[in-house]
């Protein structure tokens, strides 16, 4: 079992690494968040990450964040949580309600329903783009040659102001290649921020651009299952 200290204890190291590595890219490490990536986590996990003082973390579905946070968000009104998982359009409502940030937009139904559920509920998450960086075709996302006209569609379409692009490299290629790609696409349409990067390659991500980490075992420690 993960105990408080140890979980306090990895968390300043990658906060530590983060801050050393965005200065030697000659980047403000304020400018770079880290998020726990808190999937399948057990409760004592998910508490002991709060008292380390954590509070921004991404939860790959819906119905698990739900039985994550929902009671949690009370005694924790600064915690920001994030969908960083592929979200199905009769999920929208749910992700609405309880997410700050939905980084898994890569689809037109999809925006259609994201867009009904902020007008019928009032919240409106924060959108990031997923980019299919390596045009696979078994995984979520917007081809890159296809992001243009996607993003000019839903922001004439749906008003969204997008925040940001997020990308899963292929395991078998070097990450470096597809982060390079995902800034350049963010800076050629005009999208301020990049999710990029998880334990193995976070620190590659922020020299390219990172605004966001996305962190699970390197956080958390191994599973305990």
């Amino acid at each position: 079992m993960t105990s408080q200290p140890d979980m306090a204890d990895r968390r300043q190291d990658l906060l530590d690494t983060i801050r050393d590595t965005a200065r030697d890219a000659g980047r403000d490490p304020s400018d770079i968040t880290l998020v726990a990536v808190s999937k399948r986590q057990s409760e004592a996990r998910l508490d002991a990450a709060l008292a380390a003082g954590q509070r921004v973390f991404g939860e790959n579905r819906v119905q698990e964040a739900q039985s994550h946070w929902e009671s949690r968000r009370a005694d924790h009104p600064d915690l920001e949580l994030r969908l960083i998982g592929p979200l199905q359009t009769n999920k929208a409502a749910d992700a609405v309600a309880l997410f700050d940030v939905i980084e898994t937009l890569d689809r037109d139904k999809l925006a259609r329903a994201l867009r009904k559920a902020m007008d019928e509920s009032g919240r409106t998450p924060r959108l990031y783009v997923q980019v299919n960086t390596g045009d696979e075709p078994q995984k979520a996302g917007i081809a890159p040659a296809d992001l243009p006209d996607f993003l000019a569609s839903i922001r004439s379409d749906y008003g969204f102001e997008i925040e940001g692009l997020m990308c899963i490299p292929p395991v078998e290629e070097p990450a470096g290649l597809h982060f390079a790609l995902l800034a350049k696409l963010a800076r050629e349409n005009d999208v301020p921020r990049l999710s990029m990067g998880m334990s193995a390659d976070f620190e590659t991500a922020i020299r390219l651009g990172a605004t966001s980490v996305r962190v699970g075992t390197g956080f958390f420690g191994p599973r305990e299952d």
